[in-house]
Formats: structure tokens, C-alpha cells, sequence
């Protein structure tokens, strides 16, 4: 369950409007919310002084715009390397799930531009709900797409879409399952009838006892590319998948290769999809 929520807010963006978005949902209502907004180190004291001032007035802002229970919201005001600092903040207040802003920026354009949320997504092990700025308007959230497997990773995304839609009227749990080939006389049930994938069969079991709509999907091609059409195809409101770290203890504090080039598939999802990505995360 989410109850502790780190927004970093940089006073551009769709993050407040996500955050608004949100709270419409009951759980999420009765949430801790931490804003942070980090100012970037200056040389000189007047520099410094200046951006310290912004800051706060950003902050305030945020805290006005957002108008929530006073005592459910704590705002933070940071100096440092945002891309560090966030990921300190998210550590110190528990954050079961970071909401930040991202430019969509893939691979070594991403190290190039600075991009704070993918280095975030790379070092943090919390559930991340990244929103692109500007490209997109953050809408109520009612229609959620799953992309499910066998993983422990999907199970936990399930679960988080189930939290998110089981209070709120006419919501629905989209669950895709995309496959690569669809060969044999399986493949050809499932293509008819995405009900019938053996993959998608507990996932369904669970959304049915919960009494939330559904549809299925088992669209065949490249999981990603896949993924994001549907999403932009079926108007979805979220998009949620599992991201699994499997690096060694050891390799924790360095980036996934994978993930910096945007080999994975959750990188792909991150870059291209055209709604907000909420990303669980499940160490394995």
C-alpha cells in the first residue's frame, strides 16, 4: 500500500497535476505527502541567496496549488545535485513511491543532458511514477494498463493497479500480456480470445474477486513498442510495469547498463509511452 509519497517538484512540469490527479483516489487521499525541490549549488553567496529565495517560492507554490490536509504534507527545500538528492529524500522519509518529471530522454542522450530521472531510476530501488513534461495532460486515473509475465516484478503491479482502481467509480484494469510469435493452436485461443493466455489467468482471478472491470490484451510483437500502442490506442490514464534490478549487492550503487543505453524494457516504456509510468520495483 502506498502511504508515504515523494514529489520532486521543480516548478515545471505535469508532476503537481499528476500529484492532483492522485489524490482523487481514496487510498491516495489519505497518503503522507514529502514535496521536495531541490536548489542546485551556487559559487557565490548572492547567487546562492537568490536561488534559495526561488526555491522557497517554488515550494510555496506547490504547497498552495496542491491545497492539502496541512498535516499530511511535509515540503522540503534542498540544496544539492537533484539527481542525488532526490534519491537521499526518498530514502530518509521511506517513500513508497518518488512522482517526478522526465524529458524522456533515452541512453547516452540522457547522460548527455543531465537527466535526473534517469539516474534516479537507475540507483533507487522505490516504486517510481515518472511524468513527462508538457508532452501529454495528466488525466483523472480510471483506466490503468498491467503489463503482466510470470514475475514477481508484474505480481507487485497488479497489486499497485488494484490499490489505485478498487475505490474508484467506473475504473478499469487493462492486462496485457504481449507475446513475441504466436504459433500452434494455443497461440491461435489466445489471439481470439486474450482470455484464454495461461500467463494472464491468475491476474484475472484477482481483478474478478476484487469486482473491478477488465479487459485483456495478448498482442503479438516487440513487448515494448506493443505496450505503448496500446496505451495511446485504448486512451490509458497509467501505465504500470514491473522493473526488477537484478544486478548483485555489490553493483547497487552503480548504474544497469541495460537501463543507461535503454536496452530493457522497462527503459523502452519509460522513453515512449505517451501517459504517465509508474514503475514497481522488486529486487531479485
Amino acid at each position: 500500500m502506498i502511504q508515504n509519497i515523494l514529489l520532486a517538484d521543480s516548478g515545471i512540469g505535469n508532476t503537481r497535476d499528476m500529484m492532483k490527479a492522485l489524490v482523487q483516489i481514496p487510498r491516495i487521499g489519505r497518503s503522507r505527502l514529502t514535496i521536495l525541490h531541490v536548489v542546485p549549488s551556487q559559487t557565490g553567496a548572492a547567487a546562492m541567496s537568490e536561488r534559495w529565495e526561488q526555491g522557497g517560492r517554488t515550494l510555496a507554490e506547490a504547497v498552495t496549488e496542491l491545497d492539502l490536509d496541512p498535516s499530511q504534507v511535509n515540503a522540503v527545500l534542498r540544496e544539492g545535485e537533484p539527481k542525488d538528492v532526490v534519491g537521499k529524500v526518498a530514502d530518509e522519509v521511506d517513500a513508497d513511491l518518488v512522482v517526478m518529471g522526465s524529458r524522456g530522454l533515452k541512453g547516452l542522450n540522457a547522460i548527455l543532458g543531465n537527466s535526473v530521472s534517469q539516474y534516479v531510476f537507475q540507483l533507487s530501488s522505490r516504486p517510481m511514477l515518472l511524468v513527462k513534461d508538457d508532452l501529454y495532460a495528466v488525466k483523472s486515473i480510471k483506466r490503468i494498463l498491467v503489463a503482466i509475465d510470470k514475475s514477481d516484478s508484474a505480481k507487485a503491479s497488479l497489486d499497485v493497479a488494484i490499490d489505485l482502481a478498487r475505490d474508484v467509480e467506473g475504473s478499469e484494469i487493462i492486462l496485457v500480456h504481449s507475446i513475441s510469435k504466436l504459433r500452434g493452436k494455443l497461440e491461435e485461443a489466445i489471439r481470439d480470445r486474450p482470455e484464454n493466455d495461461p500467463v494472464l489467468a491468475d491476474a484475472i482471478a484477482k481483478v474478478r474477486r476484487m469486482g473491478i472491470s477488465y479487459r485483456c490484451m495478448a498482442p503479438e510483437g516487440k513487448p515494448g513498442l506493443r505496450i505503448c500502442e496500446l496505451a495511446d490506442q485504448l486512451n490509458v490514464n497509467l501505465l504500470i510495469l514491473g522493473s526488477p534490478d537484478r544486478r548483485p549487492t555489490i553493483a547497487k550503487a552503480m548504474p544497469d547498463l541495460d537501463r543507461l543505453l535503454g536496452d530493457s524494457l522497462s527503459d523502452y516504456v519509460r522513453v515512449y509511452a505517451n501517459c504517465p509510468v509508474l514503475l514497481t520495483r522488486i529486487e531479485s
